[in-house]
Formats: structure tokens, C-alpha cells, sequence
């Protein structure tokens, strides 16, 4: 689902912040967001009209400060809530079972804080419940993750240097539309200037960012899921194009979004998108297909097609009378 900061959220961030730096100066609050001084003196504004008390000073010294004994309220959970979060965050990150990991000390933090009943049954639930790593799934580093965040909130163009599951590296700039979760997987959607198209990039290969003081309009009907999965099985290393007998509606339920797009041709439908890696393409993902298929396009994709087809043939030798 993609995460988008609402004013209400970066208010609380604001609050959060000054908080922890009193006398911060509305630079150092800009920065802290990823937005425009203009934006975090807005920021500003919309705490004092909700009632919380925000003293600012002017010189070389000055900043924004919180009212004396201004404290935010406890968090409470109620018995399920704690539980369900638990469980979540287990169900996420199997790792956090153990509190040397970032997410899990985190955890410790949460549960500690509960009232007494409630926190012994949460950590007798984290104690007690198995879980299974999802090979699927990839952490991204939460600070180029925050850092993504911050610049599709503020609308400004970042470079990011990027390697693929090939190995490839590049560097180009793109305006980061959104951050999408999709099954355990971090993904950053954008408009690339390198290709100058949409490209979906998993943010736990991004090696480096920097914003950019340059600005951007993302599209005014964007709908960050779907575009993601539109767009998956596009703009990698290698083109793809597969063709199928089969009409288009009983072949969809199958293909896979990074496996490409499949639109209709005169005698069933075509799957033309790209890969970075070939060879997972041609064993784990055209072979689940149940409809016969041809590979029409793509030198790399049929080379390992080849290979896997002979690496069957090879496993059926001639049964002599």
C-alpha cells in the first residue's frame, strides 16, 4: 500500500520533533520533514490552532519552543489491539522475536510499556510463537526508506544509484511518485529522466539518494498500486514476448505483474514485458502456465528456455523393450 504523509501527519512529526530539539529554527524543522521552511512554519501553524501551545523567538538564537509542562499523552492499547500489533509485527518481521534486531528492540519498547496484564500476554506471545522467514520478502534500509517518503511528500526530484539482481548498476533522477508495500517487498514508484518512463524500483537495491532542489507534479489520477502493478515487469535488462492460443481471459489469472503485461492478439494473447533474470523467468514462472506458449521475442529468455527444455529431455531417457 503506498504511504503518503497527510498535513495532520507532518504536524505530528513537527510536534515529535520539537519535542525532542526545543529551540529548533524553522530550517532545521524544513530539513527534519523534506519541505520548504514556508511549509514547516505551516506546520507550525496548524498545532497552535489545534491548541498546543508553540513560543517562537527570533535573533540568533532563537527557534521554536513547546509551552512549559507540554506533554503529549500516554498510549494506551486495549488488550486486542496489543495483541493484534504483536502479531503484525511478527507476521512482518519474523526477526523481531529477537531484541538485538532493530524492529524487535523496538518491540521490547512497545511491550514494556503496556499495563501489566496486557504486556505479560504479548510477551508470552512473542516468546512463545514460531515463525518462518519469508524468502520473498527484503528490508530496506529505513533511513533511504524515510528519505523516499520525505521527497514524494515534498514533490522534489532525487538521485538514487541503483543495482539490479543482475548486478547492473546505474545512476539516474527520478520524481519519487510513491512507496508501495506489496508482499513483503519495498517498492519505489517513479517517473525515471534516465529512461524517461514509469519504472518501479525495489528500494533495497537503492544504494545511494540525494534530493535535488528540482520540483515535480506527479499525476493528478495516480493510483500508486495499480501503476505498480502495471508496470512490474517493465524497463529491466532483458525484453520478454511470449504468445499463447489461449484467450486472454483464461490466461490472466497466471501471469504474474513482473512477468509483463498481457494484452490481446487475432489468435488468443501476447505477454510482452522484461526481465533481469532470465533463467528464473524461464524455470519458476512460464513452466506454472498450464497453456501451451512460444517464445517470440527476447534472445536471452530463449536461450534459457532452451536450457531448461533440454534439462527435461535429458530426465526422460529412452525406455528400450
Amino acid at each position: 500500500m503506498p504511504i503518503d504523509l497527510s498535513p495532520t501527519a507532518r504536524a505530528l512529526r513537527t510536534l515529535e520533533f520539537l519535542q525532542s530539539r526545543p529551540g529548533a529554527t524553522a530550517g532545521e524543522l524544513a530539513e527534519k520533514l523534506g519541505v520548504t521552511e514556508r511549509a514547516a512554519r505551516r506546520y507550525v501553524g496548524i498545532l497552535r490552532e489545534a491548541g498546543i501551545p508553540v513560543a517562537s523567538t527570533r535573533g540568533p538564537h532563537g527557534g521554536y519552543r513547546l509551552g512549559r509542562g507540554m506533554k503529549l499523552p500516554p498510549v494506551t492499547f486495549t488488550e486486542t489491539e496489543a495483541l493484534g500489533l504483536v502479531m503484525a509485527v511478527l507476521d512482518s518481521q519474523p526477526a523481531a522475536t529477537d531484541g538485538t534486531d532493530l524492529v524487535g528492540s523496538a518491540l521490547d519498547k512497545v511491550v514494556q510499556a503496556l499495563p501489566d496484564r496486557v504486556r505479560q500476554q504479548a510477551a508470552a506471545l512473542r516468546e512463545h510463537a514460531s515463525t518462518a522467514p519469508d524468502y520473498r520478502s527484503a528490508r530496506p534500509d529505513p533511513a533511504i526508506t524515510s528519505a523516499l517518503v520525505a521527497a514524494a511528500a515534498a514533490q522534489r526530484v532525487v538521485s538514487i544509484g541503483y543495482r539490479s539482481e543482475s548486478g547492473n548498476e546505474w545512476e539516474t533522477e527520478v520524481d519519487p511518485w510513491a512507496v508501495v508495500v506489496r508482499y513483503g517487498r519495498w517498492y519505489l514508484l517513479c517517473r525515471s529522466h534516465r529512461a524517461d518512463a514509469i519504472r518501479t524500483y525495489r528500494i533495497d537495491r537503492i544504494r545511494a539518494l540525494q534530493q535535488t532542489e528540482s520540483e515535480f507534479e506527479p499525476p493528478d489520477d495516480l493510483d500508486p498500486w495499480t501503476a505498480l502493478e502495471d508496470n512490474l515487469g517493465m524497463g529491466w535488462d532483458y525484453p520478454t514476448r511470449v504468445e499463447f492460443d489461449a484467450p486472454l481471459a483464461e490466461v490472466a489469472p497466471w501471469i504474474r505483474p513482473p512477468m509483463g503485461r498481457l494484452e490481446p492478439a487475432p489468435h488468443g494473447c501476447v505477454l510482452v514485458g522484461s526481465t533481469s533474470n532470465p533463467t528464473m523467468y524461464a524455470q519458476e514462472w512460464l513452466p506454472n502456465v498450464p497453456f501451451a506458449f512460444r517464445v517470440t521475442g527476447g534472445t536471452e529468455l530463449r536461450a534459457a528456455v532452451a536450457r531448461v527444455a533440454s534439462r527435461f529431455a535429458d530426465a526422460l531417457p529412452e525406455q528400450r523393450p
